[in-house]
Order: structure tokens, then sequence, then C-alpha cells
């Protein structure tokens, strides 16, 4: 099979294209030795299969960051069958920049003309017949996003795949060509595949380079002993880089033709006179934010049934059947949000289904430990994790909507003026947000912090923005809180439980920035891509990767989880089935840890069954959503232990509420334990291959701690102002007095005590 490669710049539409081209084909893996995803799928439309690899986004191929270096080494040593170069032809001129880096190889090549509908919709033309015989490589006009073009592309780069191509560079003005010329020989005398190119990167003093030909490195430094240029100096990289420019500006920027536009602005320069606002920007974020999370949690999407106290089904005595059931998924007394409406369906779906499994087995006479196995322990857990698919789906739609129309690279530009204050730059919140989706990606992405600190500070922050597997967590105790206190559904709760998250991260920042982390804040330049419309295929795929993984994981790594929870709680030290769970070795291992959680509410103070919580936030380091499938197989023991606590109606999480005497406070520490505390497996394996090596025991204790600490103040704090007992108001503002105090006596230490080699 064929192998293309898709090589191009950040924001030029790369994985727009590559999700057309692969649609439900792709798979992401990692390339070998490093954690950096490697996304691979099949093109399936041309005379035979492609493979097409997505290699990382880049500017060039100097080897800076790891992702430079895994596009360099996979063209150069993996030979792929053709490279399809995509340059966003909004911003031709720095786009072929890279362009002129891949020709200097010998490997086929097409160019993809990108967002052309753009540059048309603008009044712009670009002589791409005329571009093609300049380059001497095939143009192909497209849009990735409109999804034209491609066929034209792909017979292309199939046509030109089966044609050798040698090397060519837009050096040859260049006034150390000569030398070039010299390094190529003598690199092809030594049978060096792609001589030009690694002639090139020898003379730029390319560290790789440098390695790989240390003979030949000779030549380059007796050439600068007599060579000095008035501008650069013997600074060789840079003079290449200048000449290139000057190239691409003199004999390719030309044959684009802009149309005169005066001082009107673009939409995208009207929509950020108002989503980058200095004063407003961040407030509309914050209501973007809020209705992304009302429109996925909320009960009352309308707040029609809280002010006009609109009738129920029971109110208006509609008979109970599976017509009703299917109605109240959509409207019992309000109406429900997008989020809610399917997280009902998916409920209903799971508990008519597994009613007809437990019925079908009680039928066939199946014996008492086979029914509590698997109604009790399997299918309780599962219904319980997959009931909460769709809102993840929801969540996951809005955020991915965000960052395809551009605006999530608009927070980040937002943020850096408010993140810089606290000691990192608004780069590092680009995988801090990512880890709203998942921290996996998220941790990996921090490869792109030039500081080895802001990167540490980034990585031990990202679980704090919680990503979707904890949103289980987060709708179910949010809405057994809301529920205690008589709030209409969890949504607000959720939301705010977001905000402190994201609290956390700021003050952790601070904290690690004046003690453990001193440093200088790296700067932040980022080209903001113009506003467009996502691709709704490229939305489906990307929802459809994620949901796979999520079910994938509920049928795999919880499932296993959840028979070994129903084990360990059906059977005591003799291993013998008891009948009380008390007796179990669950509950003996969960009282001997409880002790520990007391400071943080879901400790010693709760009855003989207060355990549970404790075991459900430790199975939660497997996989965040193993708190509720814990729950979910202890509720359904719980309710046939104790018939007393099992209300008709009542969830998985009030159930165990109703078993263990557990407090709202409690409850909001309980989720805030799991949101801050160590992330799943995955997680805590992809944060240990980005951070160096011996420092990683370091980064498990900030999360235990802060975790620990912040759960442990919230409850009390919680606790003591719902009693609004004024000595408690005093004692919490003396705290948060004393805090700040202890910041700022350590930042005027840290200025007048500055660590050596740190300004």
């Amino acid at each position: 099979m064929k192998r293309f490669a898709l090589a191009g710049n950040p924001n030029c539409g790369k994985t727009t294209l590559f999700n057309c081209l692969t649609g439900s084909t792709a798979h992401v893996g990692n390339w070998p030795g490093v954690t950096v995803d490697k996304r691979e799928g099949t093109y399936k439309k041309c005379a035979e299969p492609i493979s097409i690899i997505d290699l990382p986004g880049i500017y060039s191929l100097s080897p800076y960051t790891p992702e430079e270096v895994i596009s360099r080494n996979y063209i150069l040593d993996e030979k792929p069958d053709c490279v399809i170069n995509i340059v966003d032809a909004t911003n031709l001129e720095r786009n072929l920049y890279l362009t002129t880096q891949i020709m200097e190889m010998d490997v086929p090549m097409v160019i993809a003309l990108n967002m052309m509908d753009m540059v048309e919709k603008q009044g712009d033309k670009i002589d791409e017949k005329e571009l093609e015989r300049r380059l001497g490589i095939p143009v192909v006009k497209i849009s990735a996003l409109k999804g034209t073009g491609l066929t034209e592309l792909m017979e292309k780069a199939f046509e030109t795949s089966s044609k050798e191509r040698k090397g060519k560079t837009v050096l040859e003005g260049c006034e150390i060509y000569h030398l070039i010329s010299d390094v190529r020989i003598a690199l092809d005398g030594q049978n060096v595949a792609n001589p030009l190119f690694h002639a090139i990167k020898l003379v730029e003093n390319d560290e790789i380079e440098v390695q790989m030909h240390s003979t030949t490195i000779k030549m380059v430094d007796e050439f600068k002993q007599s060579f000095n240029n008035e501008l650069f100096g013997t600074d060789f990289e840079a003079l290449v880089a200048d000449a290139r420019y000057k190239y691409i500006s003199k004999n390719y920027s030309p044959l684009m033709t802009k149309k005169e536009k005066g001082v009107k602005l673009s939409k995208s320069d009207k929509a950020d006179k108002v989503l980058t606002n200095k004063w407003a920007g961040i407030p509309i974020f914050i209501v973007i934010l809020f209705a992304i999370f009302h429109l996925t949690f909320s009960e009352d999407l309308f707040y029609l049934g809280s002010i006009f106290s609109l009738p129920t089904l029971e109110d208006l005595g509609v008979a109970e059947n599976f017509g009703t059931a299917l109605l109240a998924c959509f409207y019992d007394g309000a109406i429900f949000s997008p989020g809610v409406i399917l997280f009902n369906l998916m409920d209903l779906i799971t508990s008519t289904v597994f009613g007809w499994i437990t019925a079908g087995l009680e039928s066939l006479g199946a014996a008492e430990w086979a029914l509590s196995l698997i109604g009790d322990g399997i299918l309780g857990g599962l219904g319980g994790v997959l009931s909460f698919v769709p809102q993840i789906i929801v969540l996951l739609l809005f955020l991915s909507i965000l960052e395809d129309t551009g605006y999530m690279a608009r927070v980040a530009f937002i943020l850096d003026r408010i993140f810089r204050r606290f000691g990192v730059s608004g780069r590092a919140f680009i995988p801090m947000i990512m880890g709203f989706g998942c921290s996996i990606p998220a941790m990996v992405n921090t490869r792109t912090l030039a500081d080895e600190r802001e990167r540490t500070l980034t990585l031990r922050t990202i679980p704090f923005f919680s990503c979707g597997a904890k949103l289980p967590i987060l709708t179910a105790v949010a809405g057994a809180v809301a529920h205690i206190l008589g709030a209409g559904d969890g949504s607000i709760i959720s939301f705010l439980m977001y905000v402190v998250g994201m609290a956390v991260a700021i003050v952790s920042i601070i904290l690690m920035r004046s003690t453990t982390q001193r440093g200088e804040v790296s700067p932040f330049i980022m080209e903001l891509p113009a506003y467009h419309a996502p691709s709704f295929k490229g939305l489906m795929i990307h929802l459809w990767d994620k949901t796979k993984h999520y079910v994938k994981k509920v049928f795999t790594i919880i499932l296993a989880s959840t028979i070994l929870v129903w084990f360990l709680s059906n059977f005591n030290w003799s291993w013998a089935m008891t009948g009380d769970i008390n007796d179990s070795i669950l509950a003996s291992l969960g009282q001997f840890v409880q002790p520990l959680f007391t400071p943080l509410g879901f400790g010693s103070q709760l009855n003989a069954q207060g355990w549970v919580f404790v075991v459900a936030a430790v199975t939660g380091l497997i996989a965040k959503e193993e708190v509720i499938a814990t729950f979910g197989t202890l509720a359904a023991i719980f309710a046939t232990a104790a018939p007393e606590i099992a209300v008709e109606g009542a969830t998985d999480v009030m159930t165990m509420v109703l078993g263990t005497g557990i407090t709202w406070p409690a409850l909001i520490a309980f989720i805030i334990f799991n949101m801050t505390t160590i992330p799943c497996f995955a997680a805590v394996a992809a944060a240990k291959g980005e951070t160096p090596k011996g420092k990683f025991k370091w980064t498990l204790l900030f999360w235990v701690a802060t975790s620990y600490i912040v759960s442990a103040i919230s409850y009390t704090a919680i606790t003591m102002f719902a009693s609004w007992s004024l000595w408690s108001i005093l004692a919490t503002l003396g705290i948060i007095i004393v805090s700040v105090v202890a910041v700022l006596l350590i930042r005027n230490y840290n200025k007048k005590h500055p660590v050596k080699g740190v300004k």
C-alpha cells in the first residue's frame, strides 16, 4: 500500500483534510519511542488504497520541537511515496517557507493550496498555474472545509508518487550557495541520501546534522573563518532563513493578487473587536462556558418551570407506561436541556434493556450469586457509566465547535494578559483547555512549550481542568447536592466546580512560580486563524473517535473493575459469600483507609457504610469513570441489603447519601478531591513521559497534597459558612488573609534572594 504524508503549518487545515480523506478509517497511536499522537487512515477512492499519515503541524524542519523532529525524520527515514504539503492560501508567503524546505528532499511532492474558498470570498486571486511552474511541483486548489478539489488532489498525488524527484533549493542566489554545493558534493560522495537537504542543514549548524556528520562540519567551520555578513555575521541559519523569505517574497508572493479593500475590516476583524476586547473578552468567554454547561446539564432549559411552577406529569395524572416514561425524558415540570434529554433517553434504554436481561435470568432460574454478579455487579456499574455518554458527547461537541471555529485560539490570546501576571504565557492555556476533553493529549501538547518550568507548571495543573471522564462524577454528585439543597438541577453547581478547578490551577501556578518553579515567562507569539464554520464531517469524526475510546474503556477496564468491586463487596476474607456488605473484603479495606478522609467530610464522621466514598475515590485512580461505576455496583447491593434506603427513583449517588448520612458540603469536597487528585493511570503515564527523569515523584506528591488540602479547606469553609456563625466567618477570613500575606512574603523574599542564573 502506498503511503502519503500530510505536512503543513498549524492551522492550515491539515486535520480537516485528513478527516475528509480518511473518514472512519482514521485511528490514533503513538510515534515509535515518543508519546506524540500519530494519526493514520486510509483513502479508498484511488486506483488502490492509500495510507494517509498526518504529520504534526510545524512551521519549519529545524529541530526545535519534538514535532519538527518527528516530521523531518518520517520524510527522510520512512520515505513516503508522496508528501502532500498543505498551504494556507490566505497566508501564502509564511506557509511557503516550509514548502521550500521540503522541496530540498528527494521525495515526490504535491502542493494542496487550501482555503481557496476564503481567498475567493475576499475577492483575491492566486495564479496557481504560474506558481506550479515556478515551484516545479504540482499545485492543486482545494477547500478541505467544503470538500472541493480533493479528488483532483489525490489523483495528482497518486500520479506524482510514481515519478522520482530530486531535491531543489531556492537558495541558488544566496552568497553561501557555493559552500552548500561543496558540502552537498561531499555528502553525495559519502552516499548520503537527500544530500541537498542535509548539506543545507549542516551549513545552518543544525545540531542533528553536526552529530551525524562530524567530519564534514569542519568544511563549514573553515569557511566561517574567512566569511562575515554585515547583517548576520557568521549566523548561517539566519542568513539562510533571510534568503528563503526574500526569494518567496520576490518570486511567489506576487502571484497572489489582492482586491483593493481600503480600510474595511474583515468579518474576523469585526468579531475580534468584540470577542478579544480588553474588558469584554473574558466575561464573554465565561458566559459562553456557562451556556455550554447549561445546555449540557440543565433540567430547566428556559427556567420556565422555576418561574411559572409548571405541572409535572404526575400532577397531570398521566398514567405510567413506556410512552410517558419516554415523554418524561423531555419534560417533567420543566423543559430539559439537550444534554439532560439525551441522558434520560440513554438511562431509559439501559434500564429497560438491563431489566429485561435480569428478568430473563430470573425466569431461567439463575443462581442468586449469578443474578447478583450480572444484575448488581456488571449491569449496575455499566448502566451508571453508559448513561453519561450522551452528555459527554454534547460537551465535547460544543468544545470542538469553539476550537474549530478559531475561538479557542482567541481565548489563549485573551488569557495571556492574565496568565502572564501569574507566571505562565497564554500558550500554556492551550494544553490546559485541551484538558476539558482528555488529559492525555493535553499533557503531550506541553511539548510545544519552550521553557521547562512552564511545562512542569502546565503538566501539574492540567488535571484541574476536568476531562470528559470526570463529567459523570460532576453531574451525578452535583445533582445530588442540588436535590439536597432544593436548588433545582446541578448545572450551576457543575459550572462552579469547573470554575473552582481553574481557580485551583491559577493559585497553584502562583505558588509554584513563587517557590519551586521560579523563572521568566516565555514570550507568546501565535497566529490567529480566521473565523470559519466547522466542518460537520470533521466534527462527527472527532466525536466518534472520542466516543469510541470511551465506550471501549467501559467494556474493558471498567467492566473488569466493576466485577472486581462486586467480588470484593460480596465476599469476606474467608472467601465465602457474605450477606452483609459491612463484613466484606471491600468494607474492611475501605474502613481501614476511611479515617484519613475525615478532614474532607467523607471519613470517620459517616456511619458504618461511609467507607463507600473512599473506595469510589480510590477506584477512580484507575479511570475516573470508575467512581460512578463503583456507585452503581454498591448502590444495587445497598438497595438489596437495606430496602429502607432504596427510595424509588433515587439515583445511585442519592442511595449512597441516604445509606451513609453524608452532608452536602462533604459531597462538594468529594467532587473537588476527584477533580484535582491524581488523574487516571493513562494520564499519569503520559505525564511521566513528559517529565524529566527523577522529577515525576514530586508531581505525584503535588497532586495528592493539592487535592487533599483544597478539599479539606472547601469542606471546612462551606460547613462553617453554612452555619452562619460569626467566628466561622472570621476564622475563614483569617486563613485567607494569612495565605495572601504568606504569598506576598514569599514573593518579597524571592525578589531579595533571586535564584542564581534566573533574572
